[in-house]
């Protein structure tokens, strides 16, 4: 019995410069704990610990995400389960009290109990290098916009020599204006001063512009080999995608169901009745940054998807607010992204459209007309570059009504 293997659990409580690690029997029994430093060697110690008190059956780390990334890369690599571990209760916290051995432990037992865990982002694959390219581009645009409302805000105390001069320029002339300007006096002057600041407050956007676009151009390059066939999804663009897989990661086998996903990007409902009053809210929860990407491809269905408009009708005549009703398509566009990165399915081809339309000598005009659609629209959708199931198959119906006779 002395020499019969002992499974036990690992608590791992991350920090910047040293990871404290704690392990216990499957029974929750505290065998021992051991501060490491956060570097390679310190990782093989972590590993050496560990397994010199039997056979490792899950580690619970806190912060798999920051401080414990590389940890966690290294216990998978080999072959060790790895769970995320989410920060402890505070009240339970204030109750115990807090130390690194105490926060190792409370994350061992968190596993043992199946309580509060999940499993991490693999964060080492494509979708990694989204997010990273997301990072820098965010902050570019965010300089961006900083860059050009201080264009504006100068303008606006400027002398009104320069203000006449640059007065109802749109952003890009202005930018371009202000980039071919060229300055010259004395530091002392004012108005020198000024352009001098709006021309390099110009450099600093122009480049910020070009450093978005070939962060778009890394982004859709990724998506290209990655997830070609979710941007075929009605208004799921580079954004609304790379931040949507970005949620999910790069092992999306660890979201088990539908609903679960619906749950991550916070579009599961949540009851809020009382009494007689049977409802549902919006969910809090979830990723924001993925609940606000749902948003945007509901507000783009609302206003050019012929579908989503006759829903959001039916429901309205049904009495539901309009948040009510963009809670019930979130849910369902939540759907239909899960499937589509579980399971993809290429959009259907449109080329016979084109054909179609031309053999019976219909223009753009004429068929965007009768489908009460905008000429790009149909543009697009005969292209291949926008997908609509719905209006195609209209398009494609009264296509086929048609003879060459009624085209004139």
């Amino acid at each position: 019995m002395a020499n019969e293997a002992t499974d036990v659990i690992v608590g791992i409580d991350t920090h910047a410069d040293t990871h404290h690690v704690a392990v216990i029997t499957g029974y929750g029994k505290p065998l021992a704990d051991r501060e490491f430093l956060a570097v390679g060697s310190g990782y093989r110690k972590i590993l050496d610990f560990i397994a010199s008190h039997g056979t490792v059956t899950a580690v619970g780390i806190e912060g798999t995400g920051s401080y414990g990334a590389e940890l966690a890369r290294t216990l998978r690599g080999e072959g060790l389960t790895v769970l995320e571990v989410n920060r402890p209760n505070r009240a339970e916290r204030r109750l115990k009290g807090k130390s690194d051995p105490l926060d190792a432990y409370q994350a061992a037992q968190s596993v043992l109990a199946e309580r509060g865990i999940s499993v991490p982002k693999a964060k080492d694959g494509p979708v990694e290098c989204l997010r990273i390219l997301r990072t820098a581009r965010s902050s570019a645009a965010k300089a961006r916009t900083v860059a050009v409302n201080q264009i504006k805000g100068l303008l606006v105390s400027a002398p009104e020599g320069l203000r006449a001069k640059y007065r109802g320029l749109g952003t890009p002339a202005l930018i371009m204006a202000l980039q071919r300007a060229r300055p010259s006096g004395h530091v002392a002057d004012p108005e020198y001063m000024t352009l001098l600041t709006l021309k390099a407050l110009a450099v600093r956007y122009h480049s910020l512009a070009a450093e978005i676009a070939a962060a778009d151009a890394s982004l859709q390059e990724i998506l290209d080999t990655y997830a070609p066939m979710l941007c075929d999804l009605t208004g799921v663009g580079t954004e609304v995608a790379s931040q949507l897989l970005v949620t999910v990661g790069d092992n999306p086998d660890r979201i088990g169901s539908e609903p679960q996903f619906a749950a991550l990007v916070g579009a599961a409902p949540i009851p809020a009745s009382s009494g007689k009053t049977t409802r549902h809210r919006l969910s809090r929860g979830g990723d924001r940054n993925a609940n606000r990407a749902l948003h945007q491809v509901v507000l783009v269905r609302m206003s050019s998807c012929r579908r989503t408009r006759d829903y959001v009708n039916k429901r309205t005549a049904e009495g539901k607010s309009k948040r009510e009703i963009m809670r019930c398509l979130k849910r369902y566009v939540a759907r239909e992204i899960y499937r589509q990165i579980t399971n993809p399915q290429p959009a259907p081809s449109n080329a016979d459209l084109r054909q179609q339309r031309t053999k019976l000598g219909f223009t753009i005009n004429a068929a965007a007309g009768h489908l009460g659609q905008w000429p790009s629209v149909i543009s697009r959708l005969e292209r291949g570059l926008i997908r609509n199931d719905s209006l195609a198959a209209t398009y494609r119906q009264w296509l086929a009504d048609q003879t060459p006779q009624n085209a004139n």
